[in-house]
């Protein structure tokens, strides 16, 4: 099967910034069911380490180190929390207050593998959150991401009372359709509708780090096209 193609948002001496799409696994899991980024990556350099990951379904910036010594140095950039990460979503819903921080602890669910709870004795996790545009039916929310836990936004977000749209886990993973935001909205007789958005709406849109020659870094992945579909229909019908 043929590499696909990656968009590569920087690049130097020791580290590459790809731009993931949704889909597409960070690293191999255990199953080996399908190539993941890194396994492109070493075909393109050879030697890759994993700095960080990103869940299959999110979109978004994910850095890979081209050495040991920039591995170490980057993997204690991220343990340190000396990395800024922001984050784009779409929720359903509209949020009460424009900004805001969610400190709610986050452990294993007891019942649910592979899914996450808030819970007393959990690990300690922040997520701070601005809403960028809002309606009745959907908002595109900016994440910070102040701990990183595994799926801490989509967790905090349903916390808030409005979770990510088309999430699996933590909403109601339902895709989004134009129809259900357009009233006066036809299909052709034999036409069936495509969803806007049939993914996880969360999209690991900017880094701030300093590298280790003392230069400070900022990387950014646009916002899907999707999302801004959705966005901007939302606009014309308020």
């Amino acid at each position: 099967m043929a590499a696909k193609k990656i968009e590569i948002i920087y690049e130097d001496d020791n580290l590459v910034a790809i731009n993931k799409p949704s889909g597409q696994l960070s690293i191999p899991d255990r199953e080996q069911s399908e190539r993941s980024l890194k396994e492109i990556l070493q075909e393109k350099y050879g030697q890759i380490f994993t700095v960080h990951r990103l869940d299959k379904d999110t979109s978004g910036i994910v850095l890979f180190a081209k050495n040991a010594e920039s591995h170490k140095y980057l993997c204690q950039l991220f343990e340190e929390r000396k990395v800024k990460k922001i984050y784009s979503g779409i929720v359903m819903g509209r949020p009460e207050q424009e900004t805001g921080d969610i400190e709610a602890p986050l452990a294993e669910h007891p019942l649910h593998k592979g899914t996450m709870h808030v819970h007393r004795k959990g690990k300690p996790a922040h997520t701070g959150y601005r809403i960028l545009q809002s309606a009745a039916s959907y908002s595109l929310v900016e994440f910070e991401l102040f701990t990183g836990r595994t799926h801490q936004i989509r967790v905090h977000a349903k916390e808030l009372g409005f979770p990510l749209a088309c999430d699996p886990l933590y909403g109601d993973g339902k895709p989004v359709f134009l129809s259900t935001i357009k009233k006066k909205y036809n299909l052709g007789k034999f036409e069936e509708e495509r969803p806007m958005i049939n993914r996880l709406a969360l999209h690991a849109h900017k880094l701030e780090l300093t590298l280790s020659n003392g230069k400070l870094l900022t990387l950014q992945a646009a916002l899907p096209k999707e999302f801004k579909a959705l966005m901007q229909q939302l606009a014309k019908k308020s």
